[in-house]
């Protein structure tokens, strides 16, 4: 499953221009290639690289899959292992790539102005809970709505979609970009209004 994901991405080679890192402390979540899972944290990154404190303990040249707050998805190899994680070398598209630097690039630029962190819009309980979730297969799934916001809900289900699986929760699309011990959490593809989330509320 990981080498398929990766055989379309690169790592690009190390040049003398290289950007230098960016402090980002963004959270995330990980899995390893043996489909564990860990919480993790990106102290340190670069377009080409990324600084994890995590207490996953991976081999080097392992090839992970990394859900990061406010960058998304990150694929890599593990290039060497620290007293408290590990570093690895990004695989991605040139796109993918220059839309990774356009990220730190802003989170630089927030940190050298001093602007506060850019927090998720706030979470809302829904008055009726019960809804069903339209896989990408095609099947429904019985689902229990934990919260809701603008980006993306958190949901009780079982099973539980595999990371990165594109799903609708009502006219809504998104992604799992989570798992936790009632279910799922879901990145929508875009910003909701107000009145998308009516039906819900």
């Amino acid at each position: 499953m990981f080498s398929s994901h990766l055989a379309h991405a690169h790592v690009s080679k190390s040049v003398d221009t290289a950007e230098p890192p960016v402090t980002v402390g963004l959270s995330g979540r990980l899995m390893l290639p043996t489909e564990d899972e860990f919480d993790c944290t990106a102290t340190e990154m670069t377009a080409e690289s990324a600084r994890l404190t995590c207490f996953a303990r991976p081999n080097r040249n392992d090839r992970i899959i990394i859900y990061l707050q406010h960058i998304g998805r990150v694929e890599g190899k593990v290039t060497h292992l620290t007293g408290d994680g590990f570093s690895v070398a990004i695989a991605a598209t040139e796109r993918k790539r220059e839309k990774l630097a356009a990220q730190l690039a802003w989170i630089a630029k927030r940190q050298a102005l001093g602007l506060p962190e850019d927090r998720r819009h706030d979470r809302l309980t829904p008055r009726n809970p019960n809804a069903s979730l339209l896989l990408n297969d095609g099947n429904t799934v019985g689902c229990r709505i934990i919260d809701l916001s603008l980006s993306g809900a958190a949901i009780e289900i079982e099973p539980r979609p595999a990371l990165g699986t594109t799903v609708r929760l009502g006219n809504m699309g998104g992604r799992i970009v989570r798992h936790f011990m009632e279910g799922v959490a879901i990145e929508f593809d875009s910003v909701q209004s107000k009145d998308a989330l009516i039906e819900f509320l």
